[in-house]
C-alpha cells in the first residue's frame, strides 16, 4: 500500500518531527492539529471557541490537500486541557458538523504544545 504525505503552505508548520497527514488506500490520518495561524505560527486566540474555530479551519486546510473535506471525516479525536471547556467547544464542533457526525472521543489532557487548550485529530474517507 502507498502513502503519502499531505502538506500545503495553508496549514501551519508541524512543530516536531511528524507529517500533518497521511493518505494511506483512501483513508486520511491526521496528526493533531492545532490552533496555529499559518502564517506566523502563533496561537490563534485566547479563549477556547476561537482555538476550536481555528483547529477546524486548520482541519480543513489539511483535509483539502488531500483532496477530501470536513465531510469525509468518519472519526475525531478532542484533547482539552480542560473539560469545563467542553460545552463551548461542543458548540463551535457542532457548527461544523451539521449532520451524519462522525464517531468522536474527547479526552482531557495536563497540556498540549504551545499552551493550545485544543487539539483535534481526525480519520477521513473517501
Amino acid at each position: 500500500m502507498e502513502k503519502k504525505i499531505i502538506v500545503s503552505e495553508a496549514i501551519p508548520k508541524a512543530v516536531g518531527p511528524y507529517s500533518h497527514a497521511i493518505h494511506a488506500g483512501g483513508t486520511v490520518y491526521t496528526s493533531g492539529v492545532l490552533p496555529l495561524d499559518a502564517v506566523t505560527g502563533q496561537l490563534a486566540g485566547g479563549d477556547i471557541k476561537t482555538q476550536t474555530e481555528k483547529v477546524m479551519e486548520n482541519l480543513d486546510n489539511t483535509l483539502k490537500a488531500a483532496g477530501m473535506g470536513l465531510e469525509n471525516i468518519v472519526k475525531t479525536t478532542v484533547f482539552l486541557t480542560n473539560l469545563t471547556d467542553f460545552a463551548d467547544m461542543n458548540e463551535v464542533y457542532g457548527k461544523v458538523f451539521k449532520s451524519n457526525y462522525p464517531a468522536r472521543t474527547t479526552v482531557q489532557v495536563a497540556a498540549l504544545p504551545r499552551g493550545a487548550m485544543v487539539e483535534i485529530e481526525a480519520v477521513a474517507v473517501k
